[in-house]
Order: C-alpha cells, then sequence, then structure tokens
C-alpha cells in the first residue's frame, strides 16, 4: 500500500533580495523590486510499508550542503522522517535568491534562508499530515518547442540515443515525466513532473519560479516540478536564447496536460532509498595555471572567461585563501526505488549526455534523474566544453569558489 502526501508554503523573498543567476559587478546587484508569482515550496511525502520519504521542490537558484543537511535535522525532528530519507531539490529559476553564494552571481539572504527553513518544514510536516492511499501513474510525453540545446546549433534527441551514443555530440532531453497520484478517500490528486529547461526567461527585477510559475497557473493540480539535466539547455525552441515564456509554458504545459492522462499504474511493493557520496576531483594543475596567470599579467585578465577585470580580481582574493592539500569535493548522491520506478538525485548540472546515459543504463524501465538535489556543485560538462573555455566549465568554477 503507497501513502502519498503533499504540502506546500509560500517563500517571498523581501525587496532588495539579491537575485541570483545572472552577473552584476559589486554595487550593481539584480535585487528584488516586486514579486511576478509566487515562489513556493512544496512537499511529497510518501510511504510504502515502514519506509517513509519527503522529496522537497523548492524555488530557488541554489542550494548548499550545509543548508540541506540542516533543513534534514529539522524535518526529521518534526515528522519523524529520517533525514537520510529527505531529499531537497531546487527548481534553479533564475528570478529567485540563491541558498549557496555565487562570486558576483547571487549571495545568499539570511532573511530569506531563515524563510525557507520554516516554510520548507512547514510544508513537510503538511505533507506526511496529508498522508492518504494512493495509487501512482507515470505518463510521459515529448515536449516540442519547450527546451532547446544552447551551446550549439544541431543537436541529437532523446529519439535517437542509444547504449552506444557518446558525448562527441551534443544532446537534448525532450522527455517529460509526469508522476500523478489518484488518492481514496476524497483527497486531492497530486501531480509531480519532470522536464530538462534553465528557468532563465525572465531577467528583471520581479521574483518568481520562472516559466514553471506560468505552467502551474495552466494546470490542475497544481503541479510541483523536478528540474533535469540542463547544463546545456535552455527554455524555449531556441529562437530566442532565453525563451518566450508563455510559448514556453504553452508548449510544456500541452506535453504534462498529455502525460498526466495517459500514465500507466506504476507497480508499487516497495520504497527503497540508497545514500551515498562521490569525491570530484578538483583540476589542481589548471587552478595553479589560473593563479599564476592573474598573478603574472592581471591586466589582460578582463574579459573571456575571467568575465571582466572587477570578477578576476575578486577570484584571485578567494583562490589566494584555497587550501591546496584540498584536492576533492565530497558531493552527495542518492536513489529511492518507488516499484519500477527509479529516481537519481545529484547535485550538479549534467549536460544533456550524461543525463540520457544515466536514464538509458540505469537497471529500471523507468528512470528520473533529479539535479540541483541536496548540495550544488555546478555542471558537470563533457571534455569539448573545456576545449572550448566554455562558461560552464570555466567561468562557473570560479563563481563558484571551487578548483
Amino acid at each position: 500500500m503507497l501513502l502519498a502526501g503533499e504540502g506546500t508554503a509560500e517563500i517571498t523573498p523581501a525587496n532588495g533580495s539579491v537575485l541570483a543567476g545572472f552577473h552584476y559587478p559589486p554595487g550593481k546587484e539584480r535585487a528584488v523590486t516586486g514579486i511576478r508569482q509566487i515562489p513556493k515550496v512544496r512537499a511529497l511525502a510518501l510511504r510504502v510499508k515502514e519506509t517513509s520519504a519527503i522529496i522537497l521542490s523548492i524555488d530557488t537558484a541554489s542550494l548548499s550542503r550545509s543548508f540541506c543537511v540542516e533543513l534534514q535535522r529539522r524535518i526529521e525532528e518534526e515528522t519523524g522522517v529520517p533525514a537520510a530519507h529527505v531529499r531537497v531539490c531546487a527548481t534553479h529559476t533564475h528570478s529567485m535568491p540563491a541558498l549557496r553564494p555565487f562570486l558576483q552571481w547571487g549571495s545568499v539572504s539570511e532573511a530569506f534562508q531563515t524563510l525557507v527553513y520554516e516554510s520548507a518544514t512547514h510544508a513537510a510536516k503538511a505533507a506526511v499530515d496529508d498522508l492518504s492511499e494512493a495509487d501512482c501513474y507515470l505518463g510521459t510525453q515529448r515536449v516540442e518547442g519547450g527546451n532547446s540545446n544552447r551551446t550549439v546549433k544541431t543537436w541529437k534527441t532523446d529519439g535517437e540515443f542509444s547504449a552506444e551514443s557518446t558525448d562527441d555530440d551534443r544532446w537534448l532531453d525532450t522527455l517529460l515525466h509526469a508522476i500523478y497520484f489518484q488518492r481514496a478517500d476524497n483527497k486531492k490528486p497530486l501531480l509531480w513532473y519532470h522536464f530538462c529547461a534553465h528557468p532563465v526567461c525572465f531577467q528583471d527585477t520581479q521574483a518568481g519560479p520562472d516559466w514553471p510559475g506560468v505552467v502551474a497557473d495552466r494546470i490542475r493540480p497544481e503541479p510541483a516540478f523536478l528540474q533535469g539535466h540542463i547544463g546545456d539547455v535552455n527554455p524555449g525552441d531556441g529562437k530566442k536564447w532565453i525563451g518566450d515564456p508563455p510559448e514556453t509554458a504553452q508548449a510544456i504545459a500541452r506535453a504534462l496536460h498529455h502525460a498526466m492522462g495517459h500514465g500507466d499504474i506504476v507497480a508499487i511493493d516497495d520504497l527503497k532509498i540508497v545514500n551515498g557520496t562521490v569525491e570530484l576531483p578538483f583540476d589542481m594543475e589548471r587552478f595553479r595555471a589560473d593563479i599564476d596567470a592573474y598573478k603574472t599579467q592581471p591586466e589582460k585578465c578582463v574579459d573571456g572567461v575571467w568575465v571582466d577585470a572587477g570578477f578576476a580580481k575578486a577570484w584571485n582574493e578567494t583562490a589566494a585563501a584555497w587550501d591546496m592539500n584540498r584536492k576533492s569535493y565530497s558531493a552527495p548522491i542518492s536513489a529511492m526505488r518507488l516499484g519500477n520506478l527509479a529516481f537519481l538525485f545529484h547535485p550538479a548540472e549534467l549536460y544533456s549526455f550524461y543525463g540520457l546515459q544515466l536514464r538509458t543504463t540505469a537497471p529500471f524501465p523507468n528512470v528520473i534523474a533529479v539535479g540541483y538535489c541536496d548540495d550544488f556543485v555546478g555542471y558537470l560538462t563533457d571534455p569539448k566544453a573545456y576545449d572550448d573555455n566554455e562558461y560552464a566549465a570555466i567561468v562557473v568554477p570560479k563563481i563558484l569558489g571551487l578548483p
């Protein structure tokens, strides 16, 4: 027997809170001046037999490991669900503050962090209190015009992907997954979905969830969103690099509506959770080379991979304080099996190839790879991105303060 419940809470940032996701020089921060759509934290509680889990979807740009660990602790204390069974996922909207610091790309507001702690804990408790017997359905549908590979003019899609595919090509995952819970006792049905597209449609100072918020306004029951592998993916059909919000939302909502109405029941015999860590090695040789480059010729570190002179100077100051004996980063990863449906949770923004590879090679018929979860470590690009000095491979580590 599957029990499922949901809780939601608002996380509206105060005016003046710094928005994340786009560069700003010091003194010219992109700060909240109003609210386009109310941002939320959504919690999904699941229970099968004696095993319980909670999945959170938070309208924020990013999460730090320390934030997630503390939130997991609070939720365990409040609900009894083990902290190790709580997944904390960011939607990665670029129209909200971050909960992980970015160098000149978004700072952490203590007030916003406190708000999210309280609201997320409240939503988790409400989800557990809302638990009711449920049938789970999984539907899929390819989205036309909802996303595009932002790094190349032509790419291959998930329809062409196989176990023999390689990262010599650039890819795009157009498949949307809809998880629909039909519940007993006249309880409201629940809808969660997974798709791959950066929420970057808006660049102004109005806060909100970006295109997922527009989708949520068009579908009932109001859906919760889990982000996919979008390291090289933007919203829209590619004609406008940041995507057109109504057109992007229309394409995704159309597919979501179809998927939720044409799902197959998930045969659930168990709920199993496996957690681990992966040691991500730093490229210390490149890191030292960057430090030497700035040290010897700072006047040349003013554009390109250095962004601008001010950013280069600020990065050099953080790099100078780095412990050169620290050569790797311990990142959390986890898997959750709900019957024959598997969730893979990780803290990166994968290039499309790697997300498709996970889905294709995992030993389950249905796999949902969720990014931006329980931490944030930046992009996992292909080797070509390093050869071409792409932003994702070269600039973002500087923004994150990691070699």
